[in-house]
């Protein structure tokens, strides 16, 4: 999967996908990242990429051309291609879309606005769809992005080493726990329940689905 990020701010994404799975991920050749700043498709000497918004209103709007010729280069010839733009009322961001996506595309172009957004001619004619992750107002796409490439590249055959694949598989609770078995805080004891010492994997699951 080829992950392509249109962004003003590439580094702070470099920085976190650069780590840990995702990082290795990419050095073996199961994912790869590319980043377009629109600053650098702009044709004016200043570098402009944002304008006052038609209509009045606060703050300033993205500019279509940068964006959208970051995203002819991004593009190119290729197929199996899906675009998104982040906004808040945009398609609910979920794992199983994340393995969808996965699973029918090759390329996702992810274009992170900022300000107050980008000219909405950007997504119309690229035809992206538009994508939330919560019903809330970031700074700007570059987290959004971040969150969908971590959860679809966990679905990408190789991304997830082996133990971390098979507990994928497994049934997976909110409250997890590891050694030692009794901790003991501030004149408090706390214990490990005892399902998850048993052994019983059936039983096991039970619990973690219903905690």
């Amino acid at each position: 999967m080829h992950f392509h990020v249109i962004t003003l701010f590439p580094k702070p994404i470099q920085t976190y996908l650069g780590e840990s799975i995702l990082g290795r991920a990419q050095g073996e050749g199961h994912i790869s990242v590319s980043y377009y700043d629109p600053r650098d498709f702009t044709k004016d000497k200043h570098k402009n990429v944002d304008e006052r918004p038609y209509g009045g209103g606060p703050g300033m709007v993205m500019l279509a051309e940068p964006i959208l010729r970051a995203w002819e280069k991004a593009v190119g010839r290729k197929k199996n291609v899906k675009t998104i733009i982040f906004s808040p009322g945009g398609t609910d961001f979920t794992n199983q879309l994340a393995r969808e996506w996965a699973g029918e595309y090759r390329h996702l172009v992810l274009i992170c606005g900022r300000y107050e957004g980008v000219d909405d001619r950007v997504r119309e004619i690229t035809g992206a769809e538009e994508v939330s992750i919560g019903d809330y107002v970031l700074t700007g796409g570059e987290i959004p992005a971040m969150a969908v490439i971590d959860a679809v590249a966990r679905q990408i055959p190789g991304t997830l080493g082996s133990f971390e694949s098979v507990e994928e598989e497994r049934v997976a609770g909110h409250r997890m726990y590891t050694r030692p078995p009794v901790l003991k805080w501030k004149r408090k004891t706390y214990e490990v329940p005892e399902v998850l010492r048993s052994g019983d994997h059936k039983k096991i699951d039970e619990w973690r689905s219903q905690a």
